[in-house]
């Protein structure tokens, strides 16, 4: 039988993922390779008395059921492995055969890394296979256990290694932001004691990322950035250069998110809407962006060599986090779990109304960036990351096209005719023009009052 023919005859089972085992007379050595594996990511079934033959399954049936599944649970039950694991198991007959399957759960951060033996035993699951684990993928294994505790570990560092003009910048923020805040009478070290940027003269981690010289910061984290990629294409593949802007190094995390936060705003449609006398523009896929930066902030593991990203391409904005997730995204989503992996830089943003906790801030980016484009973000992740995907509404490789056909018809026409003409937002228009432009296809001629666009000879 093919793999849709025993899932059908296996029909109770959710198929994540599964591996099949002969395990004709006896538990396969094998196996424990696949429950570190499933136990150290997505979890998944274990199937025994099915052979895999190329593409194709044959059921031969487990001569002793009874005693190879309990041999199973009893081993995972025992010493073998660093934790005790708990199965859920499934007994099957298919053309008068005995089929076993076991569920293996995949089990909290703290638990992991999930192994047999000795560390080296640890695996993890990619594709439909088990790989052993890098040294690197079973430190931040060690790190997602501590998920919430590594940003409030104490340095040498004191009061004297904080950057005091970043601190005056986030005072007036917050003054401005919040006049009546109790926050605002305190002195300085008073106000950073409140925030545990310092806790018993030492400066903690967290406050150390946010208010830190980068000299400092880099002597604690060895090479600390934030990675900002613009790039002119909907891929590196049909983008002119691989980037067109690299936001240069800044001195904190406090710095970072302004510089940012500066340039998103400028890539995402704010149409003219009035809030009192003034224009709106805190519209709801701007509170999105917002508060994707801030969550990639305050959840991205610092000590990954991997490092956090931002990269703008004409039809998307990515934001790479090198940190898992606390909890499964439909959890969050359900719960409104919360668990910053750095407690103390979530707080420092949050008494300036920055960001909301996790499971509120996950909403937030969900439905204010399909209140306005009418696409959901797409988030993907595993133990050592996530990602979330915002789109934009027309403005994939189609707009470009449109676009240039319009300007061969219709030479010498200004944006204005392109919004209407083309059903498209003016920052839509803008980034496929300076597309058009770099890749030498268009150019603007005459005044800027009178001139249009041509297509370039």
């Amino acid at each position: 039988m093919n793999k849709k023919e025993l899932i059908n005859h296996l029909e109770d089972i959710e198929w994540e993922d599964f591996e099949v085992k002969e395990a004709k007379t006896k538990v396969p050595k094998s196996i424990w390779e696949t429950v570190s594996a499933f136990s150290n990511t997505a979890g998944g079934w274990i199937i025994f008395g099915v052979k895999k033959e190329r593409k194709n399954y044959r059921v031969i049936g487990v001569d002793n059921p009874g005693k190879i599944e309990q041999d199973f649970i009893t081993t995972l039950r025992g010493n073998k492995f660093n934790k005790k694991i708990t199965v859920k198991s499934k007994k099957y007959i298919i053309s008068g055969k005995s089929v076993r399957g076991f569920y293996v759960p995949s089990v909290s951060a703290k638990d992991k890394p999930v192994y047999f033996n000795s560390q080296i035993n640890t695996f993890i699951r990619t594709g439909s296979g088990d790989q052993r684990a890098t040294m690197e993928e079973i430190d931040a294994m060690y790190r997602n256990s501590s998920f919430d505790k590594k940003d409030e570990e104490i340095t040498t560092c004191t009061i004297d290694d904080l950057d005091t003009k970043t601190i005056e910048r986030y005072r007036t923020y917050l003054k401005n932001i919040d006049p009546e805040h109790r926050y605002n009478l305190l002195s300085t070290r008073e106000l950073l004691e409140k925030l545990r940027v310092i806790v018993s003269g030492k400066v903690t981690i967290g406050g150390l990322l946010v208010f830190g010289k980068e000299d400092t910061i880099n002597n604690v984290l060895s090479d600390f950035r934030i990675d900002y990629l613009e790039i002119m294409g909907t891929s590196y593949d049909d983008a002119p250069s691989r980037y067109n802007y690299r936001l240069p190094r800044e001195e904190n995390i406090y710095d970072y998110y302004f510089s940012i936060f500066e340039r998103l705003f400028k890539k995402i449609e704010i149409p003219f809407k009035l809030k009192g006398a003034f224009r709106d523009e805190n519209q709801p896929q701007v509170a999105a962006i917002r508060e994707a930066l801030v969550n990639l902030l305050m959840h991205a593991d610092y000590f990954s060599p991997a490092k956090p990203r931002i990269r703008v391409f004409l039809d998307r904005i990515e934001f790479f986090n090198p940190g898992s997730l606390p909890k499964d995204i439909e959890y969050i989503l359900k719960e409104d779990f919360s668990m910053p992996r750095n407690p103390v830089v979530a707080r420092i943003f949050r008494i300036i109304k920055l960001s909301e906790t996790i499971g509120p801030g996950f909403h937030k980016m969900i439905n204010g960036w399909e209140t306005h484009y009418n696409i959901k973000p797409e988030i993907s992740y595993d133990f050592d990351f996530y990602k979330i995907v915002f789109r934009f509404k027309g403005g994939g490789i189609n707009g470009g096209i449109k676009l240039l056909e319009y300007i061969s018809k219709n030479p010498g026409k200004r944006v204005v005719n392109f919004e209407k003409e083309l059903n498209l937002s003016r920052r839509t228009i803008e980034r496929w023009i300076e597309k058009l432009k770099s890749q030498g296809k268009i150019e603007f001629k005459g005044s800027k009052k009178t001139g249009g666009y041509y297509i370039k000879d």
